[in-house]
């Protein structure tokens, strides 16, 4: 078993130079076929296996990620600008009070969360993509179930703190089977999102930044005990785990070709079968939390 642990610690966990070559090289090949529209099967296929090892060594580098952030950190918060903002009644609140700050950033989400729907909605109707229309629905009950947290943020009271937990496990418990929906009808069809133009690209790098600093908040806020904010945070991951699935059919429509639509088939429903079982996961688990610590509570 310790000889396992140290062949995978070796292959997955690299050193800084190495995790950084390495994330450079898979994500690097995963353009170079885009860019130069390569057809050949065996070189796409070793570009999504180089992408794939590249997005496993980066997360796992995150510690390295962690120890620069920090580094920066100490150096924002000794400048005199820093000090001056934390010199501010609302400065001060913003860099000691984890409630205010975590409001501000579900303010943020929420409202970001908006623009997205609205850009979805928008392309949707212009280019007739049903899968933006339906995409942007998603994303709209992800702003309700925000706007409910949002709501409940400054009540001090476990129980209801944990009742509109359960209730978003229960939200998405639901919400998740309209996903499952989606993907057999993209599977079905053979069909998926469509990005005109380089927005592709830029989906690409906001789905990467998405899904890491949701896996890096949800590590961060498990030490407050907060079911508020385990619930935003579990949203910012549903959110940007939907984002990747729909930029993989994206990626797959734009540069996979039409030689081999069984393989867009198998990636498609591999990609989502994955994402609706973490969900639902999350979903069960968040329900199963709440109810037991309600019992503890009630009691």
């Amino acid at each position: 078993m310790e000889r396992c642990k140290r062949i995978l610690k070796s292959i997955f966990c690299l050193p800084p130079f190495w995790t950084v070559m390495a994330a450079l090289f898979g994500y690097g090949s995963v353009i170079a076929v885009a860019v130069f529209h390569v057809q050949n099967p065996a070189v796409q296929y070793a570009s999504y296996i180089a992408s794939a090892y590249a997005l496993t060594v980066t997360i796992t580098g995150l510690a390295y990620i962690r120890a620069a952030i920090d580094g920066v950190r100490k150096f924002v918060s000794g400048h005199p600008l820093m000090k001056k903002f934390r010199s501010t009644e609302v400065g001060e609140k913003y860099m000691t009070d984890v409630r205010f700050r975590a409001g501000f950033s579900l303010y943020q989400g929420f409202f970001v969360n908006l623009l997205y729907i609205v850009m979805k909605l928008v392309s949707g109707i212009a280019y007739r993509s049903a899968w933006f229309i339906a995409l942007a629905v998603y994303y709209i009950l992800l702003a309700v179930m925000r706007f409910l947290l949002v709501r409940r943020l400054n009540v001090r009271d476990e129980v209801s703190e944990l009742r509109r937990y359960r209730l978003c496990g229960i939200m998405l418990l639901f919400m998740n089977q309209a996903l499952a929906g989606i993907v057999i009808f993209m599977v079905h069809q053979n069909r998926g999102f469509e990005y005109p133009g380089l927005l592709i690209y830029a989906m690409a790098a906001y789905s990467f930044y998405a899904v890491t600093i949701a896996i890096i908040n949800i590590v961060k806020t498990r030490r407050y005990k907060s079911p508020i904010l385990s619930a935003a945070k579990a949203i910012n991951l549903v959110a940007a785990m939907v984002s990747i699935l729909s930029l993989e059919t994206a990626m797959l429509a734009q540069f996979g070709g039409d030689d081999d639509p069984m393989f867009r088939q198998i990636m498609t429903g591999a990609t989502g079968g994955a994402v609706c079982t973490i969900v639902i996961g999350m979903a069960v688990y968040m329900i199963w939390r709440a109810n037991n610590n309600l019992k503890k509570a009630e009691s």
